[in-house]
């Protein structure tokens, strides 16, 4: 094992600063690959700090979730990470904000709750961090948002296709000056987008593609086998959409639209929100007012869900401990949303799904446009 390095900075926009301390290279890469910026040096105290260390909690803990996590008389553990590697991570729920510090055993697959902390610390300095796509047409910027597989990454699929420049994918942040700061962590794309795109498959090694042509394979003919009744189609329906969800590629997005294909921020002119249904067609509506940051605030809840259970698992262990910043969270997006969302002209597209790539692209685009005319 390489040894760690003594520090390793990530600034985001000038608007969180993170520090990687006593990490790997290995470790280092894994919170660059998870941020989506590149490292640098901090002219200021780090916002959030990641620790590295060979072992944590060598003693006996109290567990809450068997195998997931637990405590001992200070701290709080998750006992597994990404892909159910057994490396574990102290988090100071109570604490979670500026100036926390999470701390990690070495050669963790991903920092767990990394990204949800980041958005905490930029609900404090009054910046909206949102799940959407955002992207910059003809100088103009345009925020695509909605429920998570809603079409936020087709339509940036389909919009790049025509000469749309990249800002971000996933999380998008507003601050208070009307930008929309890109967050370029890596995109993942299923096989059925890249089947609509085959310039971008094709860009990809001939390893992921026969990653991605095997398990889009071995999805296929396992859910041929559940459709029949036979002695043991059961367990095969249950496992076909395991399957499934293994056929996508997790790409950088300067590998996908190289650096003439991105920017790092724009104005944001217009918001679309995407909704997918049932029916065949692509259909183009106006929104109502204030629907869209309403709407948005019960994602942005789901998007926490994950953070929150081990949140409630730290209450559990520590009842006394509570997080003032996580429990007042959804009323700071709330607040956040109207103010940055509610005066920007704004459209809705629904569409069904799996959809045609090229036809909710010019739906999103022509309903930004349409709500920047009736504006």
């Amino acid at each position: 094992m390489a040894p760690p390095n003594e520090s390793s900075d990530f600034d985001l926009h000038g608007l969180v600063g993170v520090r990687v301390v006593d990490g790997t290279p290995a470790d280092v890469a894994v919170v660059r690959r998870q941020l989506g910026h590149p490292e640098t040096t901090l002219d200021r105290e780090p916002d959030l700090t990641v620790r590295f260390v060979d072992r944590l909690a060598p003693a006996p803990l109290t567990l809450v979730g068997v195998g997931e996590s637990g405590y001992d008389d200070d701290s709080f553990y998750l006992l597994q990470a990404k892909g159910g590697s057994t490396r574990r991570t102290k988090i100071p729920f109570d604490r979670l904000g500026p100036g926390a510090e999470l701390v990690c055993e070495r050669g963790i697959p991903a920092v767990p709750h990394l990204l949800a902390t980041v958005n905490l610390v930029l609900l404090t300095r009054d910046v909206l961090p949102l799940h959407a796509t955002a992207l910059e047409v003809d100088g103009e910027g345009i925020l695509v948002t909605g429920w998570s597989k809603g079409g936020k990454t087709e339509t940036l699929l389909a919009a790049t296709s025509h000469g749309a420049r990249y800002v971000g994918d996933e999380w998008v942040h507003l601050p208070p000056d009307g930008r929309m700061l890109g967050l370029p962590e890596p995109i993942r794309l299923w096989a059925w987008q890249l089947a609509q795109r085959p310039d971008l498959l094709a860009s990809r090694t001939s390893a992921e593609r026969r990653r991605l042509r095997a398990w889009s394979t071995l999805s296929r003919i396992a859910d041929g086998m559940a459709d029949r009744s036979w002695k043991g189609s059961g367990m095969v329906r249950r496992v076909a959409p395991t399957l499934g969800r293994q056929a996508y590629l997790q790409v950088p997005p300067a590998d996908l639209f190289g650096a003439d294909g991105m920017v790092s921020s724009a104005r944001l002119d217009a918001v679309v929100l995407v909704l997918s249904h049932e029916a065949p067609e692509t259909v183009v509506r106006a929104a109502e007012p204030g629907e869209i940051s309403r709407r948005m605030a019960a994602s942005l809840a789901e998007e926490r869900a994950p953070l929150m259970v081990h949140y409630r698992q730290f209450r559990y262990a520590f009842p006394d401990r509570p997080s003032p910043l996580l429990e007042s969270a959804g009323e700071l997006e709330a607040r956040l949303l109207a103010d940055r969302l509610d005066h920007v002209p704004s459209a809705k597209v629904t569409h069904p799904h799996p959809c045609d790539v090229q036809e909710l692209g010019r739906a999103v685009l022509d309903a930004a446009r349409g709500a920047r005319t009736r504006n």
